[in-house]
């Protein structure tokens, strides 16, 4: 049996590596991207097209790895769309992180051409994508997924199907919730210490020896006390993923208060230039409030 060919449809600071995975393990691959192709695929095997479509008709599994659910929209269904060049048979996986009930309408319009759907979002920011650490989460059938389930590999370490289509993105939410409430706690407990007269950095090291330890207090405390905002996972997108839960929230009849609370932190941000900034820095929001700098001398 010869070897799957993929495609791989946006190659933004996420996308461009986990196609460049995909290329360095040997498959075929044919990208497609709004913008000029990344330095680090423009000089590999990877195969240009000049549409989504033509990835399509090229390729058995077709990734998309875009901003928001109106890209996802487009790429699918726009003037020379994925599903333009699809033929029976062939697999679609979105990996943008977007709207779970658009999600399960795209599958449906995509199984209505004689092909599967998953939707597989991920967590884990540049630094998993560059490393192929990615958690990947997804949803849709489990044949389609152990289909697939060799490429992911590729990319990511934490690969779970949740459910059927829909799952993945309903748990990307849930994941994007917790991350921000983290950031948020992270960077109260830095801004008070520091405030306090106690070194931020001695303090996050001694408290990732505690229960308080995460992921977050590793990566983004120490984002937040050596200034380094240039984005991993950028506030704007941060932003999109909170609206997503909390329009969702809304539809469920749910309370997100502190999901709220972040995402006005984030609003304050991006009020203040840092749309493109890394969302570590939602630190400065609370710094504002505080008229108080991690690291400045109280």
């Amino acid at each position: 049996m010869s070897k799957l060919k993929l495609g791989f449809v946006g190659l933004g600071i996420m996308g461009a590596p986990m196609a460049g995975h995909l290329v360095a393990a040997g498959y075929e691959v044919f990208i497609n991207t709004r913008s000029k192709v990344p330095e680090e695929l423009a000089h590999t095997a990877a195969i240009v097209c000049a549409n989504p479509a033509e990835v399509a008709s090229k390729a058995d599994i077709i990734i998309t790895m875009v901003p928001d659910t109106p890209d996802v929209e487009k790429v699918l269904f726009g003037e020379n769309g994925i599903a333009s060049g699809l033929t029976k048979g062939k697999i679609v996986v979105d990996m943008s992180s977007i709207s779970p009930i658009d999600t399960k309408e795209f599958a449906k319009k995509i199984n209505a051409l004689g092909c599967e759907y998953l939707d597989a979002p991920v967590s884990g920011g540049q630094l998993g994508a560059k490393g192929a650490t990615l958690t990947i989460m997804v949803g849709g059938s489990e044949e389609t997924f152990a289909q697939v389930k060799p490429v992911f590999e590729l990319m990511g370490k934490n690969i779970t199907l949740v459910g059927g289509n829909g799952a993945g993105q309903i748990t990307k939410v849930a994941n994007q919730i917790i991350v921000a409430l983290n950031i948020e706690a992270v960077a109260e407990a830095l801004v008070f210490a520091s405030k306090a007269g106690a070194d931020p950095a001695k303090v996050r090291e001694a408290l990732m020896g505690g229960f308080a330890s995460s992921k977050i207090l590793e990566v983004h405390g120490e984002r937040m006390i050596k200034r380094t905002f240039e984005p991993g996972f950028r506030i704007e997108l941060h932003q999109k993923d909170l609206n997503l839960a909390l329009s969702s929230a809304k539809a469920l009849g749910v309370s997100l208060p502190n999901t709220a609370t972040a995402q006005e932190l984030l609003n304050s941000c991006s009020a203040h230039g840092g749309k493109a900034w890394d969302h570590s820095a939602m630190v400065k929001a609370l710094e504002k409030m505080a008229n108080f700098e991690i690291g400045q001398k109280a």
